[in-house]
């Protein structure tokens, strides 16, 4: 398949208001026919009902940014095109784990191949540049992905703006009352400013062993602190409250004149090809406590569909290890693993064997992110000779994954690449991290069927309000989310086998109606000790 197999190429650059929270409104349009030159420009006033080029499948739409554009022809009610190409994702593709993963934008991704230019001209040049080595047809895949973007940013994520306002305006009052309500059990605050060593004098006290980055200086990052609170309870209330004064910020988080939060979500933007959306402007970024103000609108339902254990199930099937497989089959893989591994008896189940399961969950994930024994110690709170040993259960209860994995690490080096199901691509230098280039085929293939199933189910006109990680949330109308949801299941289901042929992975369904909210359970202390404040404030006392 070459640009010869279309009628018309057509290069498209639109420049738009882009108001926090709102749909683009497209103000200029430049658009240039590859092969004739016909170039085609039109002012705000001039944007018609149609666009000025063909959208079927025999005309190729090329942009830099394409769910930009695309938002932009939604805007005008144009149709989508056929066959999209999106300079943008095929660069990261092209350099994921080459550079450091973000934004690149055209000029900058001329730069780096020695070019010049702007606009349509710009576009021009790159695609020149990377032609030889575009595989048109699986990019053309990552461009329908596109499409589904701009589709979902379209819809956004419902919030409950009367609460969001009251956060916002009493923002201030509200941390310090935090600090000092969630502090009051650690005392490990000085004003707003957290005391690492107060707070390692409270990890001692409570023996919990708490990483460190070097010999007597703790890790205090919050990926480390949300680990921790998985494995230590009493430590979620500062993990949420660390998160929330990090990263929320209320007066930024975009919604729209129509209750939405809308936001970039930055597809491609992470080297395993995973969207990467800002973490201060989308609602499933913050602290979990903040997706409370997540609220379907009157007569509306949401729906949160996973897959469950995604990385997990990947790992089987990729392996082919059939021990992982009926594991996974099992409905708990978790507690599979310590079946099979022979630590819990043939009916132990969740309940009766709640300790040793989480044990067995933790030493399985950790070892999908590559989580050596001292740092699988910190986090169940056991001695290290214990932490090796449960390393060793999982090496001896599935070789053939180990196996697997350890031919992964070393046809990454030598080949210096590795590829997930429909071509996303990793650049493994000598100095990659071999953690990070074992778990890549997890991460970017859970991305491969996450995007083929978002592609299907918006073309299939089902709202999507946000891909988030391994997971969609839709829209319907109540007395239609049921339905939405068996067509969502049954797209993530087909995906996955797309991805993973002859093994399927479950999804898990949570349904929320007006006027319920939705809540994640994590979550779920801070939200009512925010909500417990706000009541109490100054705007609540005055109405």
């Amino acid at each position: 398949m070459g640009l010869d197999d279309y009628r018309e190429v057509w290069l498209v650059r639109f420049e738009a208001l882009r108001r926090p929270g709102e749909c683009p409104t497209p103000v200029c349009l430049t658009a240039r026919e590859l092969r004739g030159g016909r170039l085609v420009r039109l002012e705000q006033g001039g944007l018609g009902p149609t666009p000025p080029y063909p959208c079927g499948p025999e005309a190729l739409f090329v942009a830099y940014d394409a769910p930009a554009a695309l938002g932009c022809q939604l805007a005008l009610g144009w149709p989508m095109p056929a066959q999209v190409l999106d300079l943008h994702a095929e660069y990261r593709c092209l350099t994921a784990g080459a550079l450091p993963p973000g934004d690149y934008d055209l000029s900058a991704a001329l730069a780096r191949l020695g070019l010049d230019g702007a606009g349509v001209d710009g576009l021009a040049r790159l695609l020149a540049a990377m032609w030889p080595h575009l595989d048109l047809p699986r990019a053309l895949l990552r461009g329908r992905y596109t499409a589904a973007v701009a589709r979902m940013e379209a819809v956004g994520v419902p919030v409950d703006v009367d609460r969001l306002d009251r956060l916002r305006a009493e923002w201030g009052r509200l941390q310090d009352a935090l600090i000092r309500g969630v502090d009051s059990r650690y005392g490990v605050y000085q004003a707003r400013k957290f005391n690492p060593v107060r707070w390692r004098a409270w990890a001692n006290r409570h023996g919990i062993p708490w990483p460190r980055t070097a010999p007597g200086r703790l890790d205090l990052s919050l990926d480390t602190f949300r680990d921790m609170a998985e494995a230590y309870p009493e430590v979620r209330p500062m993990q949420e409250l660390r998160a929330t004064l990090a990263l929320l910020r209320p007066a930024e988080l975009p919604v729209g004149r129509d209750g939405r939060n809308r936001c970039p979500l930055r597809p491609f933007a992470a080297k395993t090809g995973r969207n990467a959306p800002s973490t201060t402007q989308f609602i499933f970024g913050p602290a979990v406590w903040v997706r409370g103000l997540i609220r379907p609108q009157p007569g509306m339902a949401l729906a949160y569909v996973d897959y469950e254990q995604q990385e997990f199930g990947i790992a089987a099937a990729l392996s082919q290890d059939q021990a992982m497989m009926a594991a996974y089959r099992s409905g708990d893989p978790y507690l599979a693993f310590a079946k099979q591994a022979g630590a819990v008896p043939a009916d132990a189940t969740k309940v009766t064997h709640r300790d040793q399961r989480e044990r067995f969950k933790h030493c399985a994930l950790g070892v999908q992110y590559g989580m050596g024994a001292r740092s699988l110690a910190g986090r169940l709170g056991v001695p290290v000779a214990q932490a090796q040993e449960l390393l060793a259960l999982h090496r001896r209860t599935y070789p053939t994954y180990w196996r697997w994995s350890d031919a992964v690490e070393r046809h990454a080096y030598a080949a210096g690449r590795l590829r997930a199901a429909f071509g996303w691509t990793l650049r493994v230098g000598a100095d990659a991290n071999a953690r990070s280039v074992r778990n890549f085929p997890l991460q970017a293939n859970g991305a491969e069927m996450l995007r083929l199933a978002c592609c299907a189910l918006t073309e299939g006109g089902v709202r999507v309000c946000a891909p988030v990680h391994d997971a969609l949330l839709i829209e319907a109308p109540a007395g239609d989310i049921d339905q939405a949801v068996a067509v969502c299941e049954e797209a993530m289901r087909r995906a996955s086998e797309y991805v993973l042929p002859g093994f399927p992975l479950r999804t898990d369904v949570k349904v929320v109606r007006h006027p319920e909210r939705y809540m994640d359970p994590r979550g779920r202390e801070m939200w009512d000790n925010m909500c417990w404040l706000l009541d109490r404030g100054p705007a609540a006392r005055s109405a």
